[in-house]
């Protein structure tokens, strides 16, 4: 048979127990805290490296980055040749109270224009100003760390095996001869 107020009399140990060590609290904003390395902050834009390409926003599953266009004609590099036409990027916004940081836009990125920043602090009071343009996503960008090194016991890439490849077997040719 279970004695009467057994369970309190744990509780009250537990409690004791507890006040008697010392608390470890963070002094958050006044000491910032140590972040892993390549922590996931904030989504950053490199504005020189977007072609206006659209896949960042088509395969965004909250539909939360808005970007805006137009196109531009190149005049020709060579006399005679032909005006090429160019995207030019005229607003590039993400919506943070919308986005689920997922990363997908920056997975899907073919020219390496978006990257994970670890900013953490941008919060706003009013939900409408969680959307961030381009000029605030190109601030983040300069708090990307650089890319861990490569493992020097790494297997060397196929593409740059076969560079070396050709480059010594150029080498190896004597002058003058085209191979025919």
């Amino acid at each position: 048979m279970p004695v009467p107020g057994a369970g309190l009399a744990k509780g009250l140990a537990v409690t004791l127990r507890t006040m008697t060590k010392k608390s470890v609290t963070d002094r958050y904003p006044d000491v910032l805290p140590e972040l892993p390395p390549r922590s996931r902050g904030v989504i950053a834009l490199f504005e020189e490296n977007c072609t206006v390409c659209m896949l960042c926003a088509r395969e965004c599953p909250d539909w939360c980055i808005y970007i805006d266009s137009h196109k531009e004609t190149v005049p020709a590099a060579t006399p005679g040749g032909r005006e090429r036409s160019r995207n030019v990027l005229d607003r590039f916004a993400i919506d943070f109270s919308l986005c689920m940081y997922c990363g997908i836009c920056i997975e899907v990125c073919p020219f390496d224009a978006l990257f994970w920043s670890p900013e953490f602090e941008y919060a706003e009071t009013d939900i409408l100003d969680l959307t961030h343009e381009r000029d605030k996503l190109r601030e983040w960008m300069w708090t990307v760390p650089a890319p861990p090194a490569l493992d020097p016991a790494a297997e060397e890439p196929k593409e740059v095996a076969a560079a070396h490849k050709a480059a010594e077997k150029a080498a190896a040719e004597p002058p003058g001869e085209d191979g025919a």
